[in-house]
This record gives C-alpha cells, structure tokens and sequence, in this order.
C-alpha cells in the first residue's frame, strides 16, 4: 500500500518460480554468494513494473461525472431497492430534478439507470444494502415484469 500511495511500481514475488527462489536462498545460506537472490529480485522488480504499467494502461480514466454525483448515484439506487413498491425511474427523475441541474440531468439519470442495471451481491455494501433489501426488490420487480 505505501508504494501504491506513492504512486510507485508494487514489488511482488508471486510469479518467481520456487525452484529458482530455493536456489538463490540455499546459495546465499550455504556459500554465501548472492549473486542468484540478487539476480532473481532484479528479475521480478523488471516483471513487476512491466505488469503494473500493462494493468494501468488497461484502466479506464474515471468518469468526472459520475465521480461529482456519486454521493447521489448511491442514495438514489438505495432509496429505490428500499422502496420496491415504488417505480424506479420516478424515484429517479424525482432526486435528479430535487439535485442537479437541468443541462446535466439527463446524464445522471443515465448514470442511475446504468448502475442499478448493474447491480448485484456483490456490491450491495457500497450502497449500504441489506441482501434482504436487494432480495425482497428482486422478487418485486420479477413479479412486476411478468404482470
């Protein structure tokens, strides 16, 4: 984490093959030759940075909107799954008139529908859900579709 704060390369050994990392160790303990743990930590450091800036070059530059409404985004999404018995898109053009203003309105409430669409177990934290809320609005709108 302190490398990553400080916007550096992390340093990780999990790729270095054990057969490798075993002898460099031994050769270091037994004759006291560093040469192979040496060679071996400059191999992954190269590795790590060649993978860090892979990983970074495939991440997507945040969204400045949705960053400046993602306090809405989360209360929005929460009060309709907390509210299965209302329509969701009137929840949602109700807080997106009450909060942003009009030239941006339409891409907000995109940006609502969007996550709502993507919603699921796996991040109902982020919203501070309950997997009883998120069930009991599942059921609500199976049994509101197929009405």
């Amino acid at each position: 984490m302190p490398l990553f704060r400080a916007n550096l390369c992390p340093l990780t050994f999990l790729d270095v093959p054990e057969p490798a990392y075993s002898c460099a160790v031994l050769g270091v303990y037994e004759m006291t030759r560093v040469e192979l743990l040496r060679d071996l930590y400059v191999w992954s450091c190269e590795r790590s940075a060649q993978e860090y800036l892979a990983i970074k070059r495939a991440l997507a530059e945040p969204d400045p909107a949705r960053l400046a409404w993602r306090d809405l985004i989360k209360k929005t999404i929460r009060d309709v799954v907390t509210q299965p018995g209302q329509d969701a898109l009137s929840v949602i053009r109700l807080a997106v008139l009450a909060n942003v203003p009009e030239a941006e309105r339409g891409n907000v409430q995109a940006l609502i529908v969007e996550e709502l669409r993507r919603l699921h177990e796996g991040v109902l934290a982020r919203y501070g859900l309950r997997p009883s809320e998120f069930t009991a609005w599942k059921t609500g709108q199976a049994a509101g579709s197929a009405g």
